[in-house]
Parts: C-alpha cells; structure tokens; sequence
C-alpha cells in the first residue's frame, strides 16, 4: 500500500532557531518509517545553511529526501514551518508550525496566513494565546466606522513545546577540548551564560535585552572586589559569524561598561558557531553555574530548555514562552511589567507599532543575581529539581509522540482512495448453439 505524502517546507538546512525545529520535526516523522517525507529546504534571513553535516547518521536522512523540483502528486499532509505570514496551503490537509510571537500582538497578515491552514502549531501557551486574543475590526475608509466582521483566527490551535535531545544535552563532566581550552583562558570560577541572538534596538530596548543585562550585572557588583566579581559569557551575535559582526558586538560591550571603568565584571564573548557537543559542554563546563536571561519575549526559549539539563540554575523573565517549562518553584523567574515596543526594536510584519512585551525589574534581577552568587549551593539544588521536571515532561521523545498524534490527526481527514474490488466472475464453459429443426419445404409447380 502506498505510503502518506508528507511534504515538510522550511529552514531544514539554517543554522537557526527554526532550523532546529524544522531538523526535529522531520526526523521525528522519517523515523517512525510510516509516511513518504519530502523536504523543501529554505533560506531564513541571513543564517548560514550549513547546519547539515556529510557522514551525520540523522542529516544523511535528511539529506536524502530534500527535493529540488516539483513532486508528482498533491501532498496528503503538507507542513510548512514558518512566520505565518509566508504561509500557503499546499496539501490537501495544512499543517502552519510557528514558535509564533514575542509580544502582545500579532501583524493582520500574520492571522491571515494562520487561517489559510488547517491547523496551526504553536510552541507555547503565549504564542497561542497571543493569537487568539487578537483581532482587527475592518474599518470603513470613508466612514471611519467598523464594516464587517473582524479579522481572527477561525482555525484550531495546539501547543507542542520544541522538546530537548538528552542524547545530545545532558549532565556531564566530559568538556570538548576546544571549550576547554577558550574558558581556560577566563581567571573567574564563577560565570554567569547568556546564549543568544543580540538582535537590533537602543540599550535596554533589543529583545533580549543583553545590554541591560550587561549593565545589571555591573552594577550589582561593581562594589566587590575584582578577585570576588564573578564573570558573564556572551554566547552570542547578530545572525551571521562574521569579523564585522563580532567587532560590531564587542563595540557594544564597550560601550555598556565605560562608565563602570575598573569595577565592571569582566565580559567575555563567544562568537561563532559550536557544535552541539560543544555547546553542551559550554553549558557543563564547572566554570558555567547559572544561565541568566532578561529575554523580553520568547516564543519558547530553546537554549533555557537545554541548560536545565545540566541540573544548575537558571534565572529568565517571568514572561512568555519559557515559562511552559520553567517551574516557578525550581527556576528564578524574574517579575517586570508589559512594557511598549521601543521603535528602535520593529521588524516590518514582526515585531510591530503598539505591541509590547516584558521588561523585567532590574532592581529584584540585581538581587537574584547576587543572591545565586552568595548562596550557589541553594540555588544548585533548585537546579537539579528543574532538571528532573524537564526530563518528565519536555524531552524530544515526548515531543515527538505528540506530534505524530497530530500528523496522524490530520491525515484521518483526507480522503482516501478506494480500491475497487470486482467479484470473481466464474469461468463458463463454452456452449453449442441450439440446433433449429426447419420444417420441410414442398416443391410449389407454377
């Protein structure tokens, strides 16, 4: 019997967020070895494509199954991951995947894209939040008046959190000799890690506000002294690993920590592209004891999920994505206020004018992050409890099941065709024509 047609649109091959999330999913479908997977591999933004590696057991899957022309028939099940704004139904049943959004509104063309699908996908309860609450009243140009019924999501929306790989992050002592070797060359036994894109907007205005969590961290020990002040790791750049960029990100640094002279903490900033063992090491390395994250938005917060692994403590934004999965009673969630979008921040369609998102109090941050310093044993063992809940509930396995329960969902809708079974029909065997008896013509004389 033939196999279901699932065709899988995305970053497959980005090093990105989404591109991550594009790799699992369709491994997840290829591996269960019950469905034909096609992949259309797509750009996103500036991101190297480069994340697929040649001899990678799973990227070999992958490869094997991108496509580059069109197939031969409609797709049973199409799933295209993306901003909704781009998506398109293709299949005869739609699947949209967004991590969605970061702030308190979505784009009218974002809730247009939604509902073109049959189902959407979101990875938290904020993003489908976010899209349901919002609505667009249609208004009359000349009367100024409502015209219409407003525009919202009229398409059914589940939430399937992007679920940790334990077979690539977990506890471990083992560090990568290269993140050895880079965190060797740091003086401080006490680091905080952020990891991250430093994404544009005025000081304290970017969406992960780094440059505030920077200038916190100054203050709340710029009064101790420099052999006692812990250190703060920037995993991070722009999009791109260039010179430019890092240069355009230590230029940043600098300019944050001028005014603090001899009484900053030290700033060390990892710029390029690691593996994923090495970035588990990074996150293992004894150095590294707690992840800190000021993020005002997430759709969901990869990077926090796969920290947890290593059983320290994480302290983030007690606000949107991340706190799916982050326990309010094991992690350090910060309290803050919604706060307007900083122009300086809009992406066109994205992150848009009279949104908001979470600003946290710097002032409550600053005694966390003292608090974690002076009482790491404490907050360690917190850790572990955080590590414990992620292993229960938000491990890639767990994802992937659910998953599948949704494809399999929408593959019951389609319809399918019927093979047409005819009756055996019996052979007859051949029959003799009847003989006709013809009556006896008599000889007529003219």
């Amino acid at each position: 019997m033939t196999k279901p047609l699932i065709v899988i649109q995305g970053p497959v091959a980005t090093r990105s967020g989404y591109g991550n999330h594009t790799r699992d999913l369709a491994l997840a479908l290829i591996k269960v070895d019950k469905y034909d997977i096609r992949l259309v591999s797509l750009p996103w933004g500036i991101t190297p494509m480069n994340a697929l590696e040649t001899g990678n057991s799973d990227h070999d899957l992958l490869f094997d199954r991108i496509i580059t022309a069109p197939i031969e028939r409609q797709p049973d099940v199409f799933i295209q991951v993306s901003v909704p704004n781009e998506f398109q139904p293709v299949g005869k049943y739609n699947i949209g995947i967004t991590a969605g959004i970061e702030t308190t509104i979505c784009n009218h063309t974002w809730l247009e894209g939604l509902n073109k699908m049959d189902t959407i996908i979101v990875t938290s309860e904020h993003s489908k939040e976010v899209f349901v609450k919002t609505v667009y009243d249609k208004i009359d140009e000349k009367t100024k008046q409502k015209a219409g019924e407003s525009l919202k999501l009229t398409k059914p929306v589940e939430v399937l959190f992007e679920g940790c790989d334990t077979n690539v992050y977990y506890k471990t002592s083992d560090i990568h000799k290269n993140v050895a070797t880079q965190i060797s060359k740091i003086k401080e036994k006490f680091c905080y890690l952020f990891v991250g894109h430093w994404l544009q907007g005025d000081i304290g205005q970017d969406r992960k506000d780094i440059a505030m969590t920077i200038r916190t961290l100054c203050e709340t020990f710029k009064n101790k002294a420099s052999r006692n002040r812990p250190a703060l790791i920037l995993k991070t750049s722009s999009a791109t690993f260039s010179v430019i960029d890092r240069e355009t990100i230590l230029t940043k640094i600098r300019q944050i920590v001028a005014p603090y002279g001899g009484t900053a903490i030290n700033i060390y900033l990892l710029h390029g592209d690691l593996t994923d063992k090495e970035m588990n090491s990074l996150y293992n390395h004894p150095k590294i004891k707690a992840m800190v994250s000021f993020t005002k938005g997430e759709g969901f917060g990869r990077p926090l999920l796969e920290f947890t692994m290593t059983g320290k403590p994480v302290i983030a934004s007690a606000w949107s994505g991340q706190v799916d999965f982050l326990h309010k009673e094991y992690s350090r969630l910060l309290p803050g206020k919604l706060t307007p979008v900083h122009k300086s921040a809009y992406m066109k369609d994205i992150i848009i004018e009279g949104s908001q998102w979470f600003t946290v109090d710097y002032g409550y941050a600053a005694q966390v992050l003292k608090d974690v310093h002076d009482n790491y044993k404490f907050y360690e063992s917190l850790g572990k409890k955080q590590r414990t809940y992620s292993l229960e509930n938000f491990t890639l396995d767990q994802m992937n099941e659910k998953f599948i329960s949704l494809v399999d969902k929408g593959l019951d809708t389609v319809p399918q065709g019927m093979q047409i079974k005819l009756p055996t029909l019996k052979k007859v065997k051949k029959a003799e024509p009847p003989k006709l008896k013809l009556p006896k013509l008599k000889k007529v004389t003219t």
